[in-house]
């Protein structure tokens, strides 16, 4: 119960700031399907959509911006915030001298970022149903599976940047893993067009489980028959990168 107070410190610290994360959960589905699934979807309509399952380029395209969405919320509540409390303004040295261990430090950071991934996904949910692509009820679990998502990738920067001293890393972070999982895990295009040693890499991220999964669950794709492995996956990496964010903060903080 105790790491319900590090959630709740977080929610207080959010009042301040909901109405412009809430305008935004909003804001950035409806000006990427808009452009990119209204906008160059009409160029694609005209061709063959049998590569994209059949489905138009704006269904194809929004699951998947569910999911990346989630993974760059998440990557960013990992990095700087998480700095901040460990380095910069010590949040977490005071909240170790209360009745409060590192265990409740990682878990109640795991809630508040349940928290914000559930908002950011009834948003996207709300937006995608605006523009008519679900295909079943089935979309409404589509949310749990953006969430997991998101906490995977949280969970193992929250890792990452326990070993940091100063937030020198996160550029590199940011530049060679996150951008290229956004453009190369099926968010934009399927990752079966990319040469097989790609594709293969691809298919070991949490971002192309994710992306699959969702897109199954909105759209009722052929894709949708392989979720038990992709949310196995989910599960086990975002088990072992949670391990990994408790060890390592244990040894940044507990001298």
């Amino acid at each position: 119960m105790t790491a319900l107070r590090v959630t709740q410190r977080n929610l207080w610290v959010y009042r301040r700031t909901w109405r412009g994360s809430v305008f935004g959960s909003f804001l950035t589905p409806l000006l990427y399907l808009g452009a990119l699934g209204v906008g160059l979807g009409s160029f694609i309509a005209a061709q063959d959509t049998s590569a994209l399952g059949g489905v138009t380029y704006l269904q194809f395209l929004g699951p998947g911006l569910l999911a990346a969405t989630c993974m760059q919320t998440a990557t960013f509540e990992a990095t700087f915030p998480i700095m901040g409390k460990i380095s910069w303004r010590r949040n977490y040295e005071a909240m170790l001298a209360a009745p409060l261990s590192v265990r409740d430090l990682v878990l109640g950071e795991m809630g508040w970022m349940t928290v914000r991934l559930t908002t950011i996904s009834i948003a996207f949910l709300v937006v995608l149903t605006l523009f008519g692509i679900p295909t079943s009820p089935l979309a409404l679990l589509g949310a749990p599976a953006a969430i997991l998502t998101g906490l995977c990738f949280f969970c193992a920067i929250m890792a990452f940047t326990a070993t940091q001293k100063n937030d020198s890393g996160f550029a590199a972070l940011f530049r060679f893993v996150i951008n290229p999982l956004f453009l190369f895990s099926g968010t934009f295009f399927p990752v079966d067009r990319l040469p097989d040693a790609l594709h293969a890499v691809a298919a070991l991220t949490p971002l192309y489980h994710g992306v699959a999964l969702i897109r199954g669950l909105v759209l009722q794709t052929p894709e949708l028959a392989n979720w038990p492995i992709h949310l196995g996956y989910l599960l086990v990496f975002g088990s072992v990168a949670a391990y990994l964010a408790y060890r390592l903060l244990f040894r940044r903080m507990v001298k």
